[in-house]
């Protein structure tokens, strides 16, 4: 039997019918669906011809998709192309019927022709994007600490042991001083990915997507010679039961290209008058701040979850851009069900760097193109893997030496959320 049903048309977004797209954008969100003008003007600043996609049913948006240009740092400082994924809806009037993979396929395959290695996202939901050959590559960790419990003393706990200080300053200054601190840290921190001018704008205020916009507190360290390594974002509630304050700072973000700025800040947000609670907002799951604390104890889980998903567009590209954490090689299967990036692949691999071709040889290792995703940047274990029944060992010993050379010493993590 015939499906009555109109065909549902999907393709790319023209300018003239933004509105509808941000209308289901923000259905499938569900936030308040139309947008006011000002909100709808600062997002067409974003608009890209042929990077917006959009599900029409009889002239209406019903579904979603967003990508943009990114770059991804790789284990051992390079920068590699990316393609960013965001926006992603479906409207539920129009689930279960293809829409999301039709969107997806487009989008990954023009990535490619781009030029793209690999491409990103940070999911809502983790069931969605395992099928589209994407894969958890890093973890987030939220921290809330009690501040009377740290055993940090109260007189002194704000002060930088290292001779360093701290400042507040405005948004002006963060908009002057940031852009060139995150990019000497994203140089170097695995999984962290590009800002652009108008991440700095919609951080700071100057620009605007939604109705409100608290102004946050920033926290500047300069070193003792008076170089700028660490900055923090933070806003705090107002809370006095029986009269006693008992103050929460929620931590936006803070950034710290050394440990001594990291430590500084830290103990300077646990140090504000009224403040008893500290929220740390997303952390990298090895972060330092537990330990910082005279007791770790104090600042306790409040969170755990996948963060970015990565998907491989170019086996040789992605392997060939990061380094290993020694000599070897390796002969990796890789299954896609999206055609993009199936073969078997020789990596040659050292701590300078990875050669990586096509071959005939036999797997050592047979995987999906999504748990390739996971062991790239480095936090995943391929024994893990192998013992989950995800990875398939061709060669006795083959996850142990994939474990050696491809896992890092810190856990890559992607401050960003987009």
């Amino acid at each position: 039997m015939s499906d009555p049903r109109p065909a549902i048309d999907v393709r790319p977004v023209t300018e003239d019918e933004f509105p509808d797209w941000l209308r289901a954008v923000n259905t499938g969100f569900l936030r308040e669906p139309v947008a006011a003008e000002p909100e709808l003007s600062n997002r067409r600043t974003e608009f890209v011809p042929g990077r917006y996609l959009g599900a029409f049913d009889v002239g209406r948006c019903v579904a979603t998709f967003r990508s943009f240009d990114q770059q991804l740092t790789a284990v051992g400082g390079a920068p590699v192309p990316a393609n960013a994924v965001t926006g992603v809806t479906v409207t539920a009037t129009h689930r279960r019927r293809g829409l999301l993979s039709r969107m997806m396929g487009h989008d990954l395959a023009a990535a490619k022709d781009r030029g793209a290695v690999v491409a990103t996202l940070i999911s809502a939901e983790y069931p969605i994007y395992g099928r589209y050959g994407f894969g958890p590559a890093t973890w987030a960790t939220e921290w809330t600490v009690d501040v009377p419990r740290t055993g940090l003393d109260p007189r002194r706990s704000g002060q930088d042991e290292a001779g360093g200080r701290i400042d507040l300053v405005d948004g002006e200054d963060v908009r002057k001083l940031g852009p060139d601190l995150h990019e000497r840290i994203r140089r170097v921190q695995p999984g962290a990915v590009s800002r652009s001018d108008l991440w700095w704008q919609l951080n700071t205020g100057v620009v605007r997507f939604g109705p409100s916009w608290t102004e946050p507190f920033h926290a500047l360290y300069r070193s003792p010679d008076g170089e700028v390594e660490g900055l923090a974002a933070y806003t705090a509630d107002d809370h006095w039961p029986d009269k006693r304050p008992h103050d929460t700072v929620s931590v936006k973000w803070l950034l710290a290209a050394t440990p001594a700025a990291e430590r500084a800040l830290w103990r300077y947000l646990c140090s504000i008058d009224w403040v008893t609670t500290v929220k740390s907002g997303w952390r990298a799951p090895d972060d330092l701040l537990p330990f910082l604390l005279p007791d770790p104890r104090s600042a306790r889980i409040t969170a755990h979850a996948d963060w970015m998903w990565v998907r491989i567009l170019d086996v040789v590209r992605a392997l060939e851009a990061r380094t290993y954490g020694g000599e070897g090689s390796l002969v990796l299967e890789v299954a896609d069900a999206g055609g993009l990036a199936a073969g078997r692949y020789r990596l040659e691999a050292s701590p300078r760097g990875g050669s990586c071709t096509p071959t005939a040889q036999s797997a050592d290792l047979s995987l999906d193109v999504g748990e390739l995703a996971k062991l790239w940047l480095g936090d995943e274990s391929a024994v893990r893997l192998a013992a989950l029944g995800r990875v398939r060992e061709e060669r006795a010993g083959a996850v142990r030496s994939a474990d050696a050379l491809l896992r890092t010493s810190r856990r890559p993590w992607c401050p960003d959320l987009f």
